[in-house]
């Protein structure tokens, strides 16, 4: 698995390249800015970049701006932003592009293993979004009177629908029974009107468009 690192904090890059190292990745490029990062994507054509969202020279939406250019350019390389910020309006554009890509906030990475499973699916070709995010998602539109329809634990199973889980995941998480999570995805699918699927995917991808639809 071939990943290039993206940050502008070398301790925090060196670290996170010593652990994918050990876990088994191959770290072909580390850099500090956008234009590094287009140009080593372009150059290695790795299965995985992961990207902070502020880098020079502005420290604003470099990171996140240059994976929205390397998916258009190679939608083959999955992404992995891993940010101390919620950036919504950049990060969910990101998010509705494809498979492959990842949302992770630095300060909620607290389990190595977790962290390292979650690079794994999103190289694959899965979605990962923190539940901070899908909060922040969730608040931003709850005039939506769809979102207030949904239960407290219709709620837990949509966090965990769009890191990525799939129903025997979530059903792990929740100490619940598969087929009780699979009626509260059909539940969650039919109150947001969304058309009920297998594919964990698509699912994810469907429940985040329709939290940006304003």
């Amino acid at each position: 698995m071939r990943v290039i690192i993206a940050d502008d904090d070398i301790l925090l890059r060196e670290s996170i390249a010593s652990l994918l190292e050990r876990s088994g990745f191959a770290v072909v490029a580390q850099v500090s800015d956008a234009t590094q990062l287009l140009q080593s994507a372009a150059a290695q054509l790795p299965d995985l970049v992961i990207t902070d969202i502020r880098m020079p020279p502005t420290h604003t939406t470099e990171g996140l701006d240059a994976a929205q250019q390397i998916r258009r350019q190679f939608p083959q390389v999955n992404v992995l932003v891993l940010s101390a910020y919620v950036e919504l309006t950049h990060a969910t554009d990101l998010l509705t592009s494809g498979g492959g890509i990842g949302y992770l906030l630095k300060s909620r990475v607290t389990d190595v293993q977790e962290f390292v499973d979650t690079l794994h699916r999103v190289a694959h070709g899965s979605s990962a979004v923190d539940p901070a995010l899908v909060q922040e998602l969730v608040t931003a539109h709850r005039r939506d009177d769809r979102l207030t329809e949904l239960t407290s634990r219709e709620k837990e199973v949509l966090a965990l629908m769009a890191e990525g889980r799939s129903n025997a995941g979530i059903a792990h998480r929740l100490w619940i029974s598969e087929g009780t999570v699979e009626k509260h995805v059909r539940s969650i699918l039919n109150k947001l009107d969304l058309p009920e699927t297998d594919d964990d995917h698509r699912r994810v991808l469907a429940v985040i468009a329709f939290l940006e639809a304003r």
